[in-house]
């Protein structure tokens, strides 16, 4: 497995428009877009080669009101980016990392996606990403 790069960070937020004001306006950040993904609303800021994911809950049940209920607003997961997540996913497996997605699956913003699971390192949520579709800016 080859880790590219730091896809992007995973920021949980209450309010998108508010966090908004903070990243494009305090910060000299641009959003791109936003995507409704699994009960989620996510912005998309592009920082260099890499970019910030702000996810705000829509659906009162995602797993980003969950992590909101349970810590607050901040960093929800650091997402790296691997040339064959399959591959990926088979050798964390044939080491015994503890996974979230035993299966990689659909994600956001055009990426094929895998979640290892927090207790597998320092209790951090780790995802891999594999670009399946032309990115969004």
């Amino acid at each position: 497995m080859k880790i590219k790069r730091i896809a992007h960070l995973g920021v949980a937020v209450n309010d998108l428009d508010s966090a908004l004001k903070f990243f494009t306006g305090g910060l000299p950040l641009e959003l791109t877009h936003t995507e409704d993904y699994q009960g989620m609303k996510i912005g998309f800021l592009p920082v260099g080669d890499s970019s910030i994911e702000l996810l705000q809950d829509v659906s009162g049940s995602s797993a980003i009101r969950k992590f909101l209920d349970k810590n607050g607003e901040g960093i929800h997961h650091i997402a790296f980016e691997v040339d064959d997540i399959h591959q990926a996913v088979a050798e964390l497996k044939e080491k015994g990392v503890r996974l979230l997605d035993e299966t990689p699956r659909e994600g956001a913003h055009g990426m094929t996606i895998a979640f290892i699971h927090p207790k597998a390192g320092p209790g951090i949520l780790m995802e891999l990403v594999q670009p399946t579709a032309e990115i969004h800016g």
